[in-house]
């Protein structure tokens, strides 16, 4: 038996890796050339020269400088020769809510859980060795794609580590970062946890007032933010931060001078004269067992969580969700689009790249506004992930452009998807049965959108982070896209179950981890209980909310989700609801609103969001909104979408905005909804659970008028409260004509 082994163990049934502090191993300095260039000449992340920026007084002179980077191509730069693995910190307990404080690690003898535990950084340089040359990110620069290779990545985040050294940044202490997805946005979470601090995203729709309450709350050192947008909120709010000592803008120059503000290409020069040495103490001195990210949950129910995850949890869950679904080392292509500050797109884009050598496009700004297929087009990933609002958004313009076609191109579509969803069910049940005209199918239809998606080549496409509707999945199964569901939440990493493109059920979200351990507690007779997850992919507590982490973390270290589930005869897991979300009316019955929400949605396709309502009340009812049009700002406005449009007509109606259906009470829409909801409760098990009243809402839901969080998922509470007196009038005349 090894060492390793020896000392593992026992712990509430589940084996946990005790460890000293012994024998800490010290990597051989790095040797870099101060000639060496790095960088790709258009790359606007790093400049090349030697001057300080004092000496860089004018945007001139800085563009000077960058124009100077070196027309060559990268030189090979050793990298570092040991990657000696470093002991993990003395740890008692599973869980911790201090910063400095690191957790025993989940390990079993043998196993997924049982593989050695490794720093970010020396995942990161593992990688950097094995793919070199290969390219890392990419990024569009005047029209044109750039590509930054695994070295000069790994290099630009040294650099970033070493600039951030100069700041000032101490161990355990905060990065903020705020902005929209780009190679400077991961240069900067990475090159913050090399130094030693806690990497943390902040979501780019946040107020100032909530960027100041995530900043004060992970004692932010330095904030990096992208465009003056975002920078004039963190000086509205920084005499509050007590532990801020610089700002760095990442995009275009900062609008005025301050010593405390930086431009990227001035920080990315800062640590120039911080010895590689003192970088690698630095490096040398981080445990896998420690905190290197802080995820703030979306506060849907008071103020954000931060959730601390430990280089383990990234490396460890990174690595095993990706070998899961068969994700090929180094030739693997996504797209990056999705806030950065969820666990979702930070472990897709920034973690799973880093185990596996994956290139990630960088979509534009505008990407969930209408730019994001023509990225899609471009970059052709191999493999997508979306939120349910995304997929959905595809699916009401494709069904536009479906309505608009000519009626033989029309029964043409309608056809091959009858094919298609005959097919993908077949594959779903193991039978695997061709229909006859599949290929016809294929070639006509499947093929066609699939490049018209920028999926032609798109080997896994993935849905989680919020619930998505039956209609929507079997929409895409019969495009011969299967969606594949996740779950997951921020404590544990992101996922939790996956599903697989041969091992999947719809409207399930796949099978554990491996690795991973699921348990049902306190189960109704339909075997529907408390998800509770076990694993290495755990999180280890929420920063100074010790209380807060021992509701969530049971004594024997089970995560309590506050979802329910149950599972299928083939160990598929599906969520039935969630507890917080349970609406028990006044009559004491229990009613998960989800599946009564999606089943209206799928009756009336006029509908964009529904949310049922009814807790503590005598009946249910439903708030609705109408399908709109979104503007550049990605407010809903008064315009009708084309379905809503289509709709209409079908019904003979005129109107073209939401605010006319709603003035006249448009007799034809307000019937068609009324029999969908018939419909509906016609189905429903018992009278409780039957809708009795509903009111169409003047503005459709979005994340900027509060409604809909960074995910599109649905903040029940902060609804109700924008929509009290609604609520009260509602139930207020349905009393009176009792």
């Amino acid at each position: 038996m090894s060492e390793q082994e020896d000392s593992v163990k026992s712990n509430g049934g589940v084996a946990v890796l005790d460890v000293t502090d012994e024998s800490i191993s010290t990597q051989k300095e790095q040797t870099l050339s101060d000639s060496t260039n790095l960088n790709n000449h258009h790359s606007p992340l790093i400049l090349n020269g030697h001057a300080t920026k004092a000496e860089l007084s004018s945007t001139s002179e800085l563009e000077e400088a960058t124009d100077r980077l070196s027309l060559e191509e990268p030189k090979a730069v050793p990298l570092q020769a040991s990657n000696a693995l470093a002991p993990l910190a003395p740890a008692d307990e599973l869980w911790s809510s201090s910063r400095d404080k690191a957790v025993r690690l989940r390990m079993e003898g043998s196993g997924p859980t049982s593989e050695t535990p490794v720093t970010v950084h020396q995942r990161f340089l593992e990688t950097a060795e094995k793919c070199g040359d290969h390219p890392a990110l990419a990024f569009k620069k005047e029209g044109q794609w750039v590509k930054v290779s695994w070295r000069q990545y790994y290099e630009q985040c040294r650099a970033a580590a070493k600039s951030f050294l100069k700041l000032g940044l101490e161990r355990y202490r905060g990065v903020g970062i705020l902005g929209f997805n780009s190679p400077e946005w991961f240069i900067a979470d990475i090159g913050c946890i090399f130094a030693g601090g806690l990497a943390t995203g902040i979501y780019t729709t946040n107020s100032p007032e909530a960027c100041r309450y995530v900043a004060d709350s992970c004692e932010a050192n330095v904030m990096v933010v992208e465009d003056k947008k975002q920078l004039d909120k963190i000086l509205q709010i920084k005499d509050q931060l007590p532990h801020l000592k610089a700002i760095v803008q990442y995009k275009g120059e900062p609008h005025q001078k301050a010593p405390f503000l930086y431009s990227w290409a001035e920080f990315m020069k800062l640590g120039e004269d911080i010895p590689d040495a003192e970088l690698n103490a630095v490096i040398d001195s981080l445990r896998a067992n420690e905190c290197c990210t802080l995820i703030y949950t979306s506060g849907t129910t008071g103020n954000p969580k931060g959730v601390m995850l430990s280089h383990d949890n990234l490396t460890w869950t990174s690595r095993t969700a990706a070998a899961f679904v068969d994700v090929r080392y180094a030739e693997e292509v996504v797209v990056s689009y999705l806030p950065l500050s969820h666990v979702a797109a930070q472990l897709c884009d920034i973690w799973m790249g880093v185990s596996y050598g994956i290139t990630t496009y960088f979509a534009e700004p505008d990407a969930l506004k209408g730019s994001l297929v023509n990225t899609m087009k471009e970059a052709r990933p191999t493999c997508f992930m979306g939120v349910p609002r995304v997929w959905e958004k595809m699916q009401d313009k494709m069904k536009a452009m479906a309505a608009k076609a000519s009626p033989m191109k029309r029964s043409v579509g309608d056809w091959a998807k009858s094919i298609g969803l005959q097919y993908n069910y077949s594959v779903m049940n193991g039978e695997n049965q061709v229909p006859w005209g599949f290929m016809l199918a294929n070639n006509l239809v499947f093929k066609k959108v699939r490049a018209a998606l920028g999926l032609d080549r798109c080997k896994f496409c993935f849905t989680g982070a919020a619930p998505i509707t039956k209609d929507t999945l079997e929409y895409f199964m019969s495009l011969n896209i299967p969606l594949l569901e996740l779950y997951g939440m921020s404590e544990s990493t992101g996922p939790h179950t996956i599903s697989q493109n041969d091992n999947y059920r719809i409207t399930s979200c796949g099978k554990l981890m491996a690795g991973c351990k699921t348990k049902l507690e306190n189960p109704d007779e339909h075997g529907s209980g408390e998800i509770c997850f076990w694993g290495r992919h755990v999180f280890m507590g929420y920063l100074n909310m010790p209380e807060k982490t021992a509701e969530a973390l049971d004594q024997d270290g089970w995560l309590h989700s506050g979802d329910l589930g149950r599972h299928d005869q083939n160990d598929f897991l599906y969520i039935t609801g969630r507890i917080k979300e349970l609406i028990i009316t006044a009559g004491g019955e229990n009613i998960p609103p989800v599946p009564i929400e999606d089943a209206v949605k799928a009756e009336v396709p006029i509908i964009s969001n529904a949310m049922l309502l009814g807790d503590k009340l005598k009946f249910l009812s439903m708030f609705l909104t109408l399908k709109c049009v979104v503007d550049d700002n990605g407010e809903p406005t008064d315009t009708l979408s084309p379905e809503a449009l289509s709709f209409c007509q079908q019904h003979n109606v005129k109107a073209t905005t939401v605010s006319e259906i709603i003035a006249n009470k448009e007799p034809a829409i307000y019937k068609a909804i009324q029999e969908g909801m018939e419909r509906v409760n016609a189905r429903a098990t018992s009278n409780a659970q039957k809708v009795q009243k509903w009111v169409i809402l003047e503005r459709d839901f979005s994340v900027s008028g509060g409604e809909l969080g960074p995910t599109m998922k649905l903040r029940r509470p902060i609804v109700v409260k924008m929509y009290q007196e609604k609520i009260d009038t509602l139930y207020a005349e349905a009393t009176k004509k009792q």
